[in-house]
């Protein structure tokens, strides 16, 4: 999985009550871009207010922001309401601004933004679920068991918020208080959701429920998260004695009424899989499905391209299975018995834990040396491997990761789910190291900090996910798998596995497939593991259209790369075309074919 927490954090951004523009916006701006700045760092500016989290990953609530660092999202029914009410009026003022007279950058800044809010906006009329606002995280659900504040804060609160000082120590605990509003919010919107006939499945509601036990636990006191926060050197008895009676008196009655509601929702909960079941699912899934492609691509169209790209991958995957004395049976079948083959395999235990997170440290490490070989510009490449909290990992997928804080103070992260050593076999997991680590989403999101801070609040789930992929095949092109066939088997059925994804997620939404239906034609087509796919079925249940953004942007990407070649022929520089993509920052696929336009002419003058 790919998503950047910092990512997460915008994806949520609210808009409240819109604040005074600058001078320059409001009474005879010296010059359109000028205006159109100022109306960019005005939005900025109310995405962190309305996500303070957003502004502690990354690193700039201090100054005038610090205020920030003791809020939380509000994620009640009223918090949405303000939030569709501020993009309507935000869509309005972009529009407003004299397009033509904007410079061609100005113009990609204007487009980013007025597309990930028009999509928000209209994710929004729906009236249930969550909806992400410049952001890859859209689920009908509001607490299932990879959705919620049950999940996002306690990480949040023990990786991202830092305390070092008596100050930080103390809007922590403004946070840790703001946590149980959060829940309660999602409590009233899940009751409303209930009333529309949007139900998640049992088998989600099953896993949610055995999670948010764990976060829930039984003597609240002695969470690891209270523990961890009373254990630091600044905190003060008083303020430890504050925690423990929050957790308490707070928090833990808000997680027991979000149990309550949840049971409720299992009470009516049926096995069925899909979206298709809502009144409107239909139309619910052809806004998720545009919102994660930044296509109108219709869920046939993706459906057959997810089976034509699988085929085209197998058929170079069959050459190397045969060169390795696997010649009997389809690919996938193949692939299911190199999986099973003990020395690919990592024992289950924690030793062996660790082993993974060091290879994965250190093929990171290598592949960030090579980066002067595919780039002209280079960021800093700031990033750790971590594992999941346990809490999260029954729910979560393999793998995800990003940048860090915009101050380096935060590394950027990938976070590796090892439930069990068995989600991850020795041949797949640098293809997973440069996917989410480098040059993939870690290395990419270095990249937004350079772009106008609105720039780095949004982001699009087509451009960052195929980014990843083709942070892979940059990892193969540099020479990864030149001595290592079953390194490149691992890599190939990485791209497979994406395909396999779009005939997936539209037979569940859009083809009525069961969730057993779905994990046997994928373990079957792609030779992954049950336990891999279960988990990455259940996703894409919980987020419909989110697992077709990759491999359609990484085609999209190859495409405008072939392009290039075409048309530039021996002007073409393949660093100067990695630049382009880069440091145009994210944006819908539709912007980053002008991105490249842009490029192609440069590189010809």
């Amino acid at each position: 999985m790919t998503a950047t927490r910092r990512q997460f954090l915008a994806s949520t951004a609210t808009f409240a009550a819109l604040p005074a523009l600058p001078a320059c916006a409001r009474s005879g701006a010296p010059s359109a871009d000028g205006a159109a700045d100022a109306l960019l760092s005005a939005t900025a500016e109310q995405l962190l207010t309305n996500s303070p989290e957003s502004a502690t990953s990354l690193g700039i609530d201090k100054g005038e922001r610090t205020h920030l660092r003791s809020m939380v999202e509000d994620r009640s029914v009223a918090g949405r309401a303000k939030v569709a009410e501020g993009l309507r009026a935000r869509i309005a003022q972009l529009d407003a601004l004299d397009r033509s007279a904007l410079s061609p950058v100005m113009q990609t800044n204007v487009d980013v933004v007025r597309t990930a809010f028009q999509v928000g906006l209209d994710g929004m009329a729906f009236g249930y679920g969550d909806v992400a606002v410049g952001g890859w995280r859209n689920a009908p659900y509001v607490a299932v068991q990879n959705v919620g504040a049950y999940l996002d804060m306690p990480r949040f609160l023990d990786s991202e918020h830092k305390v070092e000082s008596a100050a930080d120590a103390a809007s922590w605990l403004a946070r840790f208080e703001g946590w149980a509003g959060q829940i309660d919010g999602e409590t009233e919107r899940l009751k409303i959701a209930y009333d529309k006939g949007v139900v998640a499945p049992d088998f989600l509601l099953d896993k949610c429920l055995k999670q948010i036990a764990l976060t829930r636990g039984t003597d609240a006191g002695k969470w690891e998260l209270v523990e961890n926060f009373t254990g630091k050197k600044v905190v003060t008895g008083d303020q430890a004695a504050s925690a423990a009676k929050l957790a308490a008196g707070k928090i833990a009655p808000a997680l027991d009424r979000q149990i309550a509601e949840l049971k409720r929702h299992r009470a009516k909960a049926t096995s069925d899989a899909g979206v298709w079941k809502f009144p409107d699912g239909e139309a619910y899934y052809a806004w998720a499905l545009r919102a994660a492609t930044t296509t109108t691509m219709t869920p046939d169209e993706v459906h057959k391209a997810g089976r034509e790209e699988l085929k085209a991958l197998q058929s170079e995957m069959n050459g190397i299975l045969k060169k390795l004395g696997y010649s009997k049976g389809s690919v996938g079948a193949r692939m299911t018995a190199l999986g099973k083959d003990p020395k690919f395999l990592y024992p289950d235990n924690d030793t062996w834990r660790q082993e993974i997170l060091a290879y994965m440290t250190k093929t990171i490490a290598d592949m960030k040396a090579k980066m002067p070989q595919a780039f002209h510009t280079l960021v800093r490449g700031n990033v750790e491997v971590k594992r999941l909290p346990l809490a999260e990992e029954p729910g979560a997928p393999g793998a995800y990761g990003g940048a860090g804080s915009i101050d380096g103070t935060v590394p950027g992260r990938v976070w590796l789910n090892l439930r069990t050593t068995h989600l991850h076999t020795r041949y797949s997991l640098a293809t997973l190291a440069y996917h989410e680590g480098i040059p993939g989403h870690a290395w990419q999101g270095e990249y937004t900090f350079k772009l106008p801070l609105v720039r780095s609040l949004l982001a699009f789930n087509a451009y960052s996910e195929g980014w990843a992929l083709y942070a892979e095949q940059l990892g193969a092109e540099l020479g990864a798998y030149d001595s290592d066939p079953v390194g490149r088997l691992g890599y190939l059925q990485s791209l497979a596995f994406r395909a396999c994804r779009l005939v997936v997620d539209t037979g569940l939404h859009a083809k009525r497939w069961t969730r057993q239906q779905a994990i046997e034609w994928f373990a079957t087509a792609n030779g992954s593991s049950v336990e891999e796919v279960s988990g990455e079925v259940d996703r894409y249940c919980s987020w419909p259209g989110q697992a077709c953004g990759y491999k359609l942007g990484h085609t999209a990407i190859n495409r405008l790369r072939t392009r290039a070649q075409r048309e530039l022929g021996p002007r073409y520089d393949f660093r100067a075309f990695n630049d382009a993509l880069v440091l145009g920052g994210g944006v819908p696929m539709s912007v980053l074919e002008h991105v490249i336009d842009r490029h192609i002419a440069g590189r010809k003058a």
